[in-house]
């Protein structure tokens, strides 16, 4: 790959950040790459380790001069973000975002974007339960989908060099309506942690973990659940704060068929359970297929990443 943005800032320096980090000089995407977190101590981590070419001491300091700024923050601190570093921000740049939210963040960034700036949200669909700077790894994106989700007046060729860029780092890309990705995400990504944290949290108040059973008994089942809900609680937060509608729509579907599969038991129904159960593990298989896991164990991922 050849260079696509001359200056890269990351504002906030987590996962996503320092993977898209190594990634960009895996490839070659950026001559620059500046960074900023809010924490001292993750940008004095950050300038041990190498993270960045430049850690700047603020917000608006990293986006000063970049033609390609990312917002790397929980999706409830963006729109403080954005007006921060807005006076920064130079004609013709790209400002975008990670987050797994967009209509949120679309609504609380997009007032602070000055008119020559090209607002381009984008969600990579890629992760681990992992956090901070210490946690990134190049190979996250690889054949993992980022998805793109373009507004109005936007210039085309402004678009496709930013999926230019994330096909660069390894992602497929895909477009998708604002509104339409926050339901597909509810779906794959938002109501399964919740439900993960529901899991873990009523083995908690059965008092069972006080006495180490759950922990040295877990079953595969259960060790996944506890992975998930192991993910970072204040991104999660505001994950759920700002998808509320798609989320509760998901969440009361799932109630239903939960309700469904309730009974089925109670009435001793085995051929609606397997039924249910053949289908649903059609989606595995489906997941297999399409290259988005392995039928390995620690969900596909490299085993020194998944610890």
């Amino acid at each position: 790959m050849s260079v696509i943005y001359d200056r890269v800032a990351l504002i906030g320096l987590g996962l996503i950040a320092s993977s898209m980090f190594w990634a960009i000089k895996r490839a070659g995407l950026a001559r620059e790459v500046t960074g900023y977190a809010r924490s001292a101590e993750t940008r004095v981590i950050a300038r041990e380790i190498g993270l960045c070419d430049r850690v700047c001491d603020s917000a608006a300091e990293a986006a000063d001069g970049a033609d390609l700024v990312v917002l790397c923050v929980p999706v409830g601190a963006m729109g403080a973000v954005a007006a921060e570093i807005a006076p920064k921000l130079m004609p013709g740049a790209t400002l975008t975002d990670v987050g797994s939210v967009k209509r949120a963040v679309i609504d609380a960034v997009k007032p602070h974007v000055p008119p020559m700036v090209h607002f381009i949200p984008a969600h990579p669909l890629a992760g681990t339960e992992q956090s901070g700077p210490r946690s990134g790894f190049a190979e996250l994106f690889d054949n993992r989908f980022c998805i793109v989700v373009p507004q109005k007046g936007t210039p085309e060729d402004e678009v496709q060099r930013l999926e230019r860029f994330w096909q660069g780092l390894g992602s497929f890309t895909e477009r998708m309506e604002v509104d339409h990705h926050d339901l597909v995400l509810a779906v794959t990504s938002h109501t399964p942690h919740l439900i993960a944290y529901t899991m873990v949290g009523v083995a908690d108040d059965l008092r069972r973990v006080t006495d180490s059973e759950v922990v040295r008994y877990s079953a595969a089942g259960f060790r996944d659940f506890t992975r998930i809900a192991a993910s970072d609680p204040t991104m999660w937060r505001d994950v759920f704060l700002n998808n509320k509608a798609a989320t509760l729509e998901i969440l009361g579907r799932f109630t239903e068929e939960l309700f469904a599969l309730q009974r089925a038991i109670r009435r001793g129904d085995g051929e609606h359970l397997h039924a249910y159960f053949t289908r649903t593990r059609e989606i595995r298989r489906g997941i297999i297929e399409a290259g988005q896991d392995t039928d390995a164990p620690n969900f596909g991922r490299h085993p020194e990443k998944a610890r």
